[in-house]
């Protein structure tokens, strides 16, 4: 068993690892090097593949969120303001992040434990062999499949939530749909779904580029295989709510800066 220090020090190796193969990637984009073929395969990897738990997450979390928010808002007689917190809320910040964790969840921990087996098995080696770059083979495509499908998971998050939201207000608290959803409009604003999908492409390229990096410098055998897939996860995780912290400081209004 490895000290606890050890493990510290290689998380942040490996950390800075991942910070390394992102600029690799944009280089390599920005070059043109991609093995086109495979980003298909991994759109619907990150796409279909991955649409169960989306629709089945945000739909109750939208339901949740909206019998919190119209218990307390109802009781102070402010029912055309639910749309409107729900919008703010769910919208802008819930739907997001819980896309982007499922996403994380099924798809970077698959990326992790497919490069994780490749590297320890040394087909890594043997694509250096056959002069193949292992970032235009086997990284690329997985980042841009996954900034790609994100943007558009996130979306589809949006409306299952929103139905879950509509659903629960009729159905618990008697608010018509019409009101709800003209409350989200007016709090919603056109520039908010902009950045919902600039989110999910800076997500996508994070699930991606951490699940690949931990699985390219994964070492040992299977047993290592399972920890990188697990570490990849928790890794894009914190990532994802620090960089959403930053992100909301930038892009929303703040009236304390």
């Amino acid at each position: 068993m490895q000290p606890k220090g050890n493990l510290e020090q290689l998380w942040i190796v490996r950390c800075f690892a991942a910070v390394l193969l992102f600029g690799q990637v944009s280089l390599h984009l920005l070059q043109g090097k991609t093995c086109s073929r495979k980003i298909l395969e991994h759109m619907v990897t990150a796409g279909p593949g991955s649409i169960s738990p989306v629709i089945l997450v945000n739909i109750f979390a939208g339901m949740i969120f909206t019998i919190q928010t119209a218990r307390e808002l109802v009781r102070f007689g402010a029912v055309s303001a639910v749309g409107g917190a729900f919008a703010l809320a769910f919208c802008r910040e819930l739907a997001p992040i819980l896309t982007a964790s499922i996403i994380a969840g099924q798809v970077g921990s698959a990326f992790a434990a497919e490069l994780g087996a490749m590297r320890v098995t040394e087909q890594i080696d043997a694509l250096y062999m056959l002069k193949t770059d292992p970032i235009d083979y086997l990284v690329l495509p997985r980042v841009i499949a996954c900034c790609l499908m994100m943007p558009i998971m996130m979306i589809f998050a949006l409306l299952m939530g929103l139905i879950g939201g509509v659903f629960a207000a009729a159905q618990f608290y008697k608010i018509l749909p019409e009101i709800f959803l003209e409350s989200v409009r007016n709090f919603l604003e056109p520039s908010d779904l902009s950045i919902i999908l600039l989110k999910g492409f800076i997500f996508g390229a994070l699930v991606a580029v951490i699940g690949c990096s931990w699985g390219l410098t994964t070492k040992g055998g299977a047993k290592e295989v399972g920890e990188s897939a697990t570490k990849a996860v928790v890794t894009t995780w914190v990532s994802i709510f620090i960089i959403d912290f930053f992100l909301s400081l930038l892009l929303f209004e703040n009236p304390v800066l």
